[in-house]
């Protein structure tokens, strides 16, 4: 075992890239499983669990997201003010009415950590209801299916 050296990467050395992801169709939790995956860097091989090594995720037409059985009167979104009577909640399908987004942003969310590095790994994911995003630049590669 002399000379056997486990690989940790650094922040300086993760090259990040930009994938987008079409939401037509898609069940949620599928979707948010994998889109989370690729937030923590877990589909690479370089995965260190106390860096940072996701890449950028645009996901397109949150709005067409599917949800099986009866999830859109039964499943609910809490907010909490901390406030006593401060609990709200909302339908799943109010949510995909109002603000489709925010949907999947919250659902994404509760897999990746509650920590500093699960909120850099958060900042990285953009949602968007329609077709388009503003990303062009930053040439992103579609993907039709998570095969990794």
């Amino acid at each position: 075992m002399i000379g056997t050296r486990t690989y940790v990467a650094k922040k300086e050395e993760v090259e990040r890239k930009w994938y987008v992801v079409d939401a037509t169709g898609k069940h949620l939790g599928r979707l948010a499983v994998q889109v989370a995956r690729i937030l923590t860097g877990k589909h690479r091989p370089s995965y260190t669990p106390h860096v940072d090594t996701g890449d950028f995720v645009i996901v397109l037409n949150a709005d067409k997201i599917g949800l099986t059985g009866k999830k859109l009167e039964q499943s609910k979104l809490y907010k909490y003010s901390g406030y006593p009577g401060g609990l709200k909640s909302v339908t799943y399908g109010e949510v995909l009415k109002r603000r489709p987004e925010r949907l999947i942003e919250k659902v994404v969310w509760g897999m990746l950590p509650k920590t500093k590095l699960g909120r850099s790994m958060y900042r990285k994911l953009k949602v968007y209801p329609g077709g388009t995003h503003p990303h062009a630049s930053q040439r992103p590669e579609t993907v039709n299916g998570f095969n990794w």
